[in-house]
């Protein structure tokens, strides 16, 4: 069994609802980095020197290749990232070798076969 890795930058008020979407579209679960940072194309919004943005968590998802796609697509859609710039990003990267994942083979191998 083939993974992705899934790298989600998003409003840590999104953070629940991404993960229950991720989990619903076949996703066994992710890590969550907290108070997270970024910089678009405009630069933020200061107040006397102290950031108006909102803090933003980092979602990492390793999740079996076949369900990546779907799983990347309910993200982008749960968190709107196309609706307005700022919202957060998602990026696929492939996992060349994980260890640790074997319970996930377990649950993720029917469910590969029925998407098949």
């Amino acid at each position: 069994m083939h993974f992705k890795l899934l790298v989600v930058f998003v409003e840590d008020s999104k953070t629940d609802k991404v993960m229950k979407a991720a989990r619903e579209a076949g996703a066994t679960g992710a890590t969550v980095i907290n108070n997270a940072r970024g910089e678009g194309v405009t630069k933020n919004k200061t107040f006397f020197g102290l950031s108006l943005e909102s803090q933003r968590d980092v979602l990492l998802f390793i999740v079996e290749e076949h369900l990546s796609r779907k799983i990347l697509e309910t993200i982008s859609i749960v968190a709107d990232f196309d609706e307005k710039p700022g919202q957060g990003i998602a990026i696929q990267l492939d996992v060349e070798d994980a260890v640790g994942v074997a319970h996930q083979i377990a649950a993720l191998t029917n469910i590969v076969e029925e998407e098949l």
